[in-house]
């Protein structure tokens, strides 16, 4: 019997034909926890994107799931814990984003420094004669070139970063969990201490996980180490107090924060709505592109059939599971 597979998203078409000669595959498009426990007893694996969450109420009610496959790097939508004790397999795709969200971070960098979000709307809106108050300000707004650029995190993402901002005349200083000696020979990324880098930092980019360790890495006191400094996340939102920087931007410590993410998605008020001049605020597309989307859903389809094969797929989440329930239990294919 072919397994069934649901998709819980618009998946790109070549991926899904990938998928349909080995499963039947049914869309169930972006459902509510709800809907999503009525349905997913009927099926053996499912792919998901950041968008649905996969909580422990909807797993219990998973009789024949073997894999959740995470089309995206990030599986905090997914209640871990809750799919190994049933042996369920989650998978995430590794290394296909890294350039987007890599140039998507320098993009946030360029318009946060000289203001382009900010112009954009003032010209939309008719006010061509506020360029007269764009020039008065004109002391505010900065060139990357020239700055010392902090990545706070050096993966995948975190040196694409690295490669572009030393393309466009900066100094790299960065920290990560440990030396990556091949970036700072590339292009001579400088390791410091966490604290040092915001110290030393025009300019902070998080490439960090969301995990127990970086919960609100960037707070109250670490924003005072890089004042006068720039902040822009392309991590998770949960890598920031958000309730520190606003107070740092109020008091003039923070001169500006770019964000594609936030605590709490997706975001309807928000505190930092109020800033037009300091903040660009982007509803977490970072990786969005064709090209990204498509080589993301075969990585995504390819971990789900290496599941379904009974083999261990190399971007496994939750490795413990193979104790709960050994591949060749989970074997369909």
């Amino acid at each position: 019997m072919r397994p069934k597979v649901a998709v819980l998203f618009k998946m790109k078409s070549k991926p899904v034909e990938e998928l349909e000669k080995y499963a039947d595959v049914e869309f169930i498009l972006y459902p509510s926890v709800d809907e999503l426990k009525e349905r997913i007893g009927e099926f053996d694996g499912v792919i998901v994107s950041p968008l649905n969450r996969i909580p422990r109420e909807v797993i219990e009610r998973a009789e024949k799931l073997r894999v959740v496959s995470c089309h995206s790097a990030g599986y905090d939508h997914v209640d871990v814990e809750a799919a190994t004790e049933r042996g369920i397999y989650v998978t995430k795709v590794s290394g296909v984003l890294s350039e987007a969200v890599a140039e998507f971070a320098v993009g946030l960098t360029i318009a946060l420094l000289r203001k382009i979000a900010y112009t954009d709307r003032l010209t939309r809106s008719g006010k061509w004669e506020s360029h007269a108050m764009i020039w008065s300000e004109f002391k505010e707004i900065e060139t990357v070139y020239g700055k010392k650029v902090g990545i706070l995190g050096m993966g995948a993402i975190g040196k694409a970063i690295a490669r572009r901002m030393k393309a466009m005349g900066t100094e790299i200083l960065y920290w990560s969990r440990s030396r990556k000696e091949d970036i700072e020979n590339e292009v001579g990324a400088v390791y410091r201490p966490l604290e040092d880098v915001l110290r030393e930092s025009d300019i902070v980019i998080l490439a960090l996980p969301s995990t127990p360790e970086t919960y609100h890495i960037i707070n109250e006191e670490r924003l005072k180490l890089l004042e006068g400094g720039y902040l822009v996340n392309i991590g998770r939102g949960t890598l920031v107090d958000e309730e520190a920087v606003v107070r740092a931007i109020e008091e003039g410590r923070l001169k500006g924060y770019a964000t594609d993410v936030f605590e709490k998605e997706p975001v309807q008020e928000h505190e930092l709505f109020k800033y037009k001049w300091e903040t660009v605020l982007t509803p977490h597309h970072a990786g969005l592109s064709r090209e990204a989307m498509e080589d993301m859903g075969f990585q995504a389809v390819k971990n789900l059939l290496t599941v379904l094969r009974g083999e261990i797929p190399g971007d496994l989440v939750n490795r413990e599971v193979v104790k709960v329930r050994p591949p060749e239990k989970v074997k369909m294919l």
